[in-house]
């Protein structure tokens, strides 16, 4: 269904040396397909992970509660609830390291698969031709071994590092929102904080070709709303409405051909917004029957036509109406036709 609460998603524990963190794999519990997402608890005084960084992906970290410290590159900066912390691919090493009281986040990363051969015997991993010689054994086993992260007093905050308090907010329709990964500098996503007041609706029913969107209930309650293109309601899905409250994450994952909106309840409803940014996304509303492609910015109207619609008849071609080829013809290569 793409959608799951924190309270039922199991909890894995991992503690190894200075670091202990108990996880919660929300995103893929959800149904998430391109992107991970989790919830962290950090045990008082430990890390979570390992210094780190990422060649490709980008990170996003939303703080719940507790407090800490967010570790970059050697200088700490001081993390408190509503922080939003933004790493972008290739820049700082990074990791946490939570206060007294522990720290409690929510993180977000796009994924990218990356080709690697591995040959067992000789341990190699190659990338391409060049290689390295690889280990099977856990890294953070060696990370254990190693001296207490070192660190000195906290500087002051970087730009990746914006609260919500700080961060202007916009008047929408539907009641207020923030912009937090765009203020923190992010580059592959976005991560928006929106207040919903009663009865209104988060954005138009809509539908992505290549982003995807993870949602998380912050406060309040109200309603999932989704809606079939007509290709999916021509093969059964229906129209639904599912009722959502505090502590559910909703994943809508590229090219369901469903879309979705949100719609608070009695008493408003706060969201997390999440969702990649692909340059030739395609997004469709079906109400509205519009199509926005978002690397041309272009808005246009489209009419919904059967796959035969203009074709000739069983009765004009003499009953020899056949299947487009596999391969020679652009645009229909696995095509599935109807019958």
């Amino acid at each position: 269904m793409g959608i799951a609460h924190w309270d039922d998603v199991e909890r894995h524990h991992r503690a190894k040396g200075e670091m202990d963190a108990t996880w919660q794999r929300l995103g893929g519990t959800a149904g998430a397909q391109t992107v991970g997402m989790s919830r962290v608890r950090v045990a008082p005084g430990k890390l979570p992970t390992p210094p780190h960084s990422h060649g490709a992906s980008e990170e996003l970290y939303f703080i719940l509660d507790g407090s800490g410290l967010a570790w970059q590159d050697e200088e700490v900066h001081e993390v408190r609830p509503g922080d939003c912390v933004v790493q972008r691919a290739n820049q700082l090493e990074h990791t946490f390291v939570a206060g007294p009281d522990g720290l409690d986040y929510l993180a977000y990363g796009t994924n990218f698969p990356t080709e690697l051969g591995w040959l067992p015997r000789s341990n190699a991993v190659r990338f391409g031709w060049p290689w390295v010689e690889g280990r099977t054994d856990d890294p953070w086993e060696v990370e254990a071994q190693a001296p207490p992260l070192a660190y000195g007093d906290p500087a002051p905050r970087p730009a990746n590092i914006v609260n919500l308090e700080d961060v202007e907010r916009h008047e929408g329709k539907s009641g207020p929102w923030a912009g937090l990964a765009s203020a923190g500098g992010a580059e592959q996503s976005g991560l928006n904080w929106k207040r919903l007041a009663p009865g209104e609706a988060s954005s138009v029913p809509h539908c992505h070709s290549e982003d995807e969107e993870v949602f998380v209930v912050l406060e309040g309650s109200g309603t999932l709303e989704l809606w079939p293109s007509p290709l999916a309601a021509s093969q059964d899905a229906e129209r639904e409405d599912i009722p959502i409250r505090t502590g559910h994450v909703v994943a809508r994952p590229p090219s369901t051909r469903i879309s979705h909106a949100f719609r608070a309840g009695d008493h408003g409803m706060t969201l997390l917004l999440y969702g990649t940014r692909r340059r030739n996304d395609v997004c469709y509303y079906p109400r509205s029957n519009k199509i926005f492609w978002r690397g041309l910015g272009l808005i246009a109207r489209l009419e919904p036509l059967d796959y035969f619609d203009g074709e000739p008849s069983r009765a004009a071609d003499g009953g020899l109406r056949k299947p487009y080829p596999a391969r020679g013809i652009k645009g229909y290569a696995g095509c599935p036709l109807p019958v």
